[in-house]
């Protein structure tokens, strides 16, 4: 990687921690926003800085190429629903979604960076930046009956890999050996509020990548925001895939679970 990078900054606190370890390494940062996700903020800490939306692609590269960038990292949720309502209505690029042979988040994600590449914008693998937020195996933060989350856990987590792989979504919800919740194009937060509406308190949400996960591709992670919805769900437990999901805000989001009732698992 040379001493520019473009960073396209999707929803969440990590593009900006991602932002300031890049700064920390001495890379120039252009920064593209996705626009009403990205944290406000960033044009503040960026060496550049503009907004897009996910139709913007001549844009995107034109802005990338007049700073000096071919390389750039994803980083940030950038939520299917946000590509699928604006790209695929856009006339542009009407014709690059219409060929592809699906609509899923990954294929979305992956015809972005295609397009990206032939633009002269290589978007790479950005798992260096993610090292200090892979997500530990084992209790974080306990359970107050940890019998009754491993036993929702071994009856969801082959559901939720499954589920993964289909590329339908990363998050599962589960009470009493009952899938509650299924994660579509709405994310994960919006998941767990309509578990919560469905099941009452003691939920349990497992998050897992998929089997074969391409690391620029729609990353699962979770952060202090999805606590704070557990927490306000009144969730008994979040457990996430250890090594493979990161886990950005963590020592905030733990203690906001503690103090909110809900364990915190990593699981291999």
């Amino acid at each position: 990687m040379g001493s520019r990078l473009g960073l396209i900054a999707g929803a969440g606190e990590l593009s900006r921690a991602v932002l300031a370890e890049a700064k920390k390494s001495g890379l120039f940062c252009a920064v593209a926003g996705l626009r009403g996700a990205a944290p406000a903020g960033l044009e503040r800490e960026a060496d550049a800085f503009a907004w897009f939306g996910p139709a913007d692609l001549d844009e995107l590269a034109a802005f990338f190429r007049g700073h000096g960038i071919r390389e750039a990292v994803m980083f940030g949720k950038i939520e299917h629903r946000l590509i699928f309502g604006e790209t695929l209505g856009n006339g542009a690029i009407r014709a690059l979604a219409a060929a592809l042979p699906d609509h899923s988040p990954s294929t979305l994600l992956r015809a972005l960076i295609e397009y990206l590449g032939a633009a002269g914008i290589a978007v790479c693998d950005p798992s260096r930046f993610l090292e200090p937020y892979g997500c530990p195996e084992g209790v974080l933060v306990p359970a107050a009956a940890p019998e009754a989350v491993e036993t929702e856990t071994a009856f969801g987590w082959p559901l939720v890999r499954t589920l993964a792989d289909l590329d339908i979504g990363q998050t599962l919800v589960v009470k009493d050996r009952a899938v509650v919740a299924v994660e579509g194009m709405e994310g994960t937060d919006e998941t767990v509020r309509r578990a919560a509406a469905l099941a009452g308190p003691g939920v349990v949400v497992l998050k897992a990548a998929r089997t074969r996960q391409d690391p620029r591709v729609d990353l699962p992670m979770v952060g202090l925001e999805t606590v704070r919805t557990l927490v306000e769900a009144r969730a008994a437990a979040l457990v996430v895939e250890a090594g493979r999901v990161p886990f950005f805000q963590r020592e905030e989001a733990r203690a906001a679970a503690a103090a909110g009732g809900v364990a915190l698992i990593g699981r291999r």
